[in-house]
């Protein structure tokens, strides 16, 4: 049976799209006579397949909204000291929302406010899934991959936080981020790492314009193409997306590498090799050709009802 749209204007504040970005999965059981297999959702909600529905925090009966979010960024460039990490493969975030009882909101200096959501991390996958990009090491022909240069990947360092999907287009960052940067060489070992879970890289990308300080100059995104969408089967579900996005950040602070070598005895060479520890306005991240989907709902049934009824069977 089909169920009344909720209005849009419930889920939209201003010119902005209000609640959440969206990743959610619910599964649905194929009748066949092989073991039954979780169908995925598809359609609007193409990849939402891990979203944590069943998890307490999204099930608590007093929450306001729920969602689900997946965001791909297909280019861009990490530079931390004096290096550029290209950013070659795609980047894959992917978790639920919540907004709580208490309804917690930012004010941007428009006066306008916007929700801002709490995050779980999916289930039986990772919130964050990146492939190493390649760096050259300076003043060496690389002919041997993995030794004569290094390959960095950025790993998820911590929960996300204070995700704020209607930032998109203000100056104020629409997630915070914590990172840390695996780097593998042969004689690096495996524990060598710019960054860590106690002493993260803590990224604030936004789609708007950066406050560096000095002598730093400001870094500007772009919040790409929005659309917003009612679920195709009925339920309230309201699916948003935001194509060809570009997230940029450069406050942030690097630390300096550890655990690399024997002991870390590579620490301080790798350390002078790529200019760090390295303070804020000194390194920056660009997120580009980023697009996010969401799906934002006012109940947690509905919107598992949305995301079974889109799976293919």
């Amino acid at each position: 049976m089909l169920r009344t749209p909720l209005p849009a204007k419930r889920l939209l504040s201003g010119k902005r799209l209000l609640p959440a970005v969206a990743l959610a999965a619910s599964a649905v059981l194929l009748a066949t006579a092989a073991p039954a297999q979780a169908a995925a959702p598809g359609g609007p909600y193409s990849g939402m397949g891990n979203c944590p529905t069943a998890a307490p925090a999204m099930t608590d009966p007093a929450n306001l909204q729920v969602g689900c979010v997946v965001s791909v960024t297909n280019a861009g460039s990490f530079t931390i000291g004096t290096t550029t990490v290209p950013l070659t493969s795609p980047i894959t975030l992917q978790f639920g929302v919540y907004w709580d009882k208490s309804a917690p909101v930012v004010t941007f200096p428009d006066g306008s406010t916007a929700n801002q959501y709490a995050t779980v991390a999916p289930t039986g996958a990772n919130l964050l899934t990146a492939q190493p990009a390649q760096i050259t090491i300076p003043g060496i022909i690389n002919f041997l991959p993995g030794i004569t240069s290094v390959f960095a990947q950025v790993e998820l360092a911590g929960p996300v936080t204070d995700f704020t999907p209607l930032a998109a287009g203000e100056s104020y960052p629409v997630f915070t981020l914590p990172v840390k940067l695996h780097l593998s060489n042969a004689f690096f070992g495996g524990n060598c790492y710019i960054g860590s879970n106690s002493s993260p890289i803590l990224l604030h990308p936004t789609t708007g314009t950066t406050a560096p300080p000095a002598p730093a100059k400001p870094m500007t995104g772009d919040p790409g193409t929005i659309a917003v969408n009612a679920d195709p089967n009925g339920y309230n579900t309201l699916i948003a997306s935001f194509t060809g996005a570009s997230l940029v950040d450069n406050t942030f602070s690097v630390p300096g590498a550890s655990g690399c070598g024997l002991g870390g005895i590579l620490d301080p060479i790798i350390d002078w090799t790529m200019g760090i520890p390295s303070g804020a306005g000194q390194g920056s991240v660009s997120f580009q050709q980023t697009d996010t989907t969401l799906a934002l709902d006012t109940g947690l049934s509905d919107l598992t009802g949305a995301l079974g009824a889109s799976a293919k069977h």
